[in-house]
Formats: structure tokens, sequence, C-alpha cells
């Protein structure tokens, strides 16, 4: 298999009030998907994250998310695909233009927490993020959910010309159809370090997982993804890293 990139979300502090642990994660990370203004961050963080990635390598990727900053971009609302099309649009030119300002760019798109969650499940809102995408830069690659099946997502991009980056998660559980467990289910998030690293052992052979209903699922992805609001996820980090370093 091919290596497998180490991604995270990252840049979601917001004023004076701090999440995630960037400066500790950063180092280890392949792809930084950086919040742009919707369901957290705001200019000078923005800014800063951008900063951090490019002081250590890192491909920056946007990370759009419904216009949710009280539920951290977590709830579902009801837009319809014009709306969605149009938000993503937004975000993405707000973030390449301090990445014009930095001298770096954007390299890829990942949306974000309900709205990542949505457009796996509705073809229709799947399809207003790759329309953003494609007006936008049709060069971007779009990050989305490797599930059980990706053919559908394939045929989806494919009138747009989008690559798609399939991935999937060390420090989460899964359903059989490759769907995240809901975080409002125990055991959604992982939180033994070993048990974080075996995943990503796991994902990175191309060997099965155990779901939550007791199955073996196969997922084939491009990047792994940690979180860094997870702190046994940054614990884990380094781990993960040396084992991505040492299978590559």
């Amino acid at each position: 298999m091919a290596r497998l990139w180490l991604n995270a979300d990252v840049g979601e502090s917001f004023g004076h009030w701090q999440l995630g642990q960037d400066g500790a994660l950063m180092p280890y990370l392949d792809l930084a998907n950086i919040a742009c203004g919707f369901h957290a961050s705001d200019p000078t963080n923005m800014r800063t994250t951008l900063q951090l990635a490019h002081q250590h390598n890192v491909k920056i990727g946007a990370h759009p998310a419904y216009p949710d900053l009280v539920g951290f971009g977590r709830r579902s609302l009801a837009c319809t695909p014009a709306e969605i099309e149009n938000m993503v649009l937004y975000q993405l030119g707000a973030l390449a233009g301090l990445c014009r300002a930095q001298g770096t760019e954007l390299s890829y798109v990942k949306p974000h927490g309900a709205l990542y969650n949505d457009m796996m499940r509705e073809p229709e809102k799947l399809v207003a993020v790759m329309q953003a995408i494609a007006h936008f830069d049709h060069h971007l690659p779009l990050m989305l959910m490797a599930k059980a099946n990706n053919q559908e997502a394939r045929e989806l991009a494919q009138p747009f010309g989008l690559q798609l980056w399939f991935e999937a998660f060390a420090d989460r559980a899964y359903h059989d159809n490759g769907n995240l467990v809901s975080r409002q289910c125990p055991g959604a998030v992982l939180t033994a370090p070993t048990q974080i690293i075996e995943q990503a052992r796991r994902l990175a052979l191309g060997e099965p997982l155990m779901t939550l209903e007791g199955s073996a699922l196969l997922l084939q992805a491009d990047t792994l993804c940690v979180h860094g609001d997870n702190p046994e996820s940054i614990k884990a980090v380094a781990a993960i890293r040396q084992l991505l370093d040492n299978l590559g």
C-alpha cells in the first residue's frame, strides 16, 4: 500500500479561547486542516496557524463548515445545496487570501463536522461541495471519508474533474457501512493511546478494523486523521508518525 499521509484539524481557537495543541501536533503532520472562521477560528488565529504549518512544511487544507460557532459546526443546519456551495466558496476565499499574504497556497479541501457527515449521507450536499471546489480551483483535491465502498463518491466527482483523497480515522469507532459512530454514543472516540496506535497500524497495513457491531471493515484510504481536541491522540501522534515513516 502507498504510505498514508497524517492529517489533523487545527487552527480551531477563537480569540483568546484556545482549543487543541497545534504547536505540539504540527511537527508530526503532513496535512493541516485549517478552520475557516465558520465553526471556529478568526483571521488572526487562521494566519497564526498558517505560519505554523509553513514553518513545519505541512500542506495547508481549507476546513469549511456550517456557520455555527456556538455548536462548533457539529450541528446539521437546514441549508440548501446553493447555500452550501456559497458558504464553502466564501470560506475558501478567506483562507486563500490569508495564504496569499503568507506566501503560501491551499493544497486541498476537507469539510468539517456536520457538513462533512451530511455530505457523506446526502449526495446533493456532496455535489454542492464539489461544485464549490470546482468553481474555485478544480485542481484542489477533496478529502472525504473512506467508506466500505468509495465508488459512488468517485462517480459524483468525475464530472467536476476533482481528485479525491479518502481518509480514515485513527481515533474513531466505525459502523459496518464505514460511517463513523456518532459522538453522542459511548465508545465513539477511542481514548487509550494503545487503541489509537493499533487502529492506525491496521489502517496503514490495509488490515480490517472491528466495527461497533463486531464485523470486520476494510477501508481503502489515502490519509489518516487524528484529532487535536482529543488529548489521547496527542499522546499517540508521535508513535503514529514513527509507524507511518517506518512503513513508508
